[in-house]
């Protein structure tokens, strides 16, 4: 049987492989070379950042669902900013979506906030009115 090296199987019979001059791995070194080889790789923190800034992600999400959702939706936008500015680098603007994100997280929050006592109190006062009759009667 032949598989592409004119006859004897494979691997090759009387050479071929391994390499001449040596097998695997290479003399002197291993492999992938060692000291620089393939650049980056996982793992590697941008120098001079330490720790990424918050993202409040969750905050944002939580405040969108539950809260008031175009403050939210602006919020979650710089909060999915955070870490890919952070990991190219930009450690300023990482900072600054990260500050822009809390700030309208909490605005989401609070008008969610204001909402709920404004509906609380109608229907306080809705309640009150039904129950002393001034209300108009169907």
């Amino acid at each position: 049987m032949s598989y592409g090296y004119g006859g004897g199987g494979y691997p090759p019979q009387g050479g071929g492989y391994p390499p001449e001059g040596g097998g695997y791995p290479p003399e002197g070194g291993g492999y992938p070379p060692q000291g620089g080889g393939y650049g980056g790789g996982y793992g590697n923190v941008p120098q001079g950042g330490g720790t990424p800034p918050p993202n409040y992600l969750v905050w944002s999400i939580l405040s969108t669902i539950f809260c008031c959702q175009v403050p939210g939706i602006v919020s979650i936008v710089f909060a999915s900013q955070v870490n890919s500015k952070y990991s190219q680098g930009d450690f300023q603007g990482a900072n600054d979506s990260s500050r822009k994100a809390k700030t309208w997280a909490l605005v989401a929050t609070l008008l969610g906030a204001v909402w709920v006592v404004v509906w609380v109190v109608y229907l306080v006062f809705g309640v009150l009115a039904a129950s002393s009759g001034s209300a108009p009667g169907y």
